[in-house]
């Protein structure tokens, strides 16, 4: 797995590049909000369907479906299949 954290003072826009610098269509995600309460579970899991401009988009899902806006993103983890 490859993690992503987007340090807390990032702009929605420095955020939306070091994810689109770290992940790519197609890739399985886990991702956790910046303002999670010590959850050990990720807020969305989902394969990379679109690098949109002001969210990223999972599975398909518009930004009220099941995405997530860059300036929510605390950590974004690719997720390898198993044997690689």
């Amino acid at each position: 797995m490859t993690e992503l954290t987007i340090p807390p003072d990032a702009t929605e826009e420095r955020a939306a590049t070091l994810v689109r610098e770290h992940v790519t269509v197609g890739e399985l995600v886990e991702v956790w909000e910046r303002d999670r309460t010590g959850a050990d579970d990720p807020e969305y899991i989902g394969e990379v369907t679109g690098i949109e401009p002001g969210y990223l988009e999972l599975d398909d899902q518009s930004l009220e479906g099941g995405s997530i806006r860059y300036d929510e993103i605390g950590t974004v983890v690719k997720v390898e299949p198993a044997g690689e």
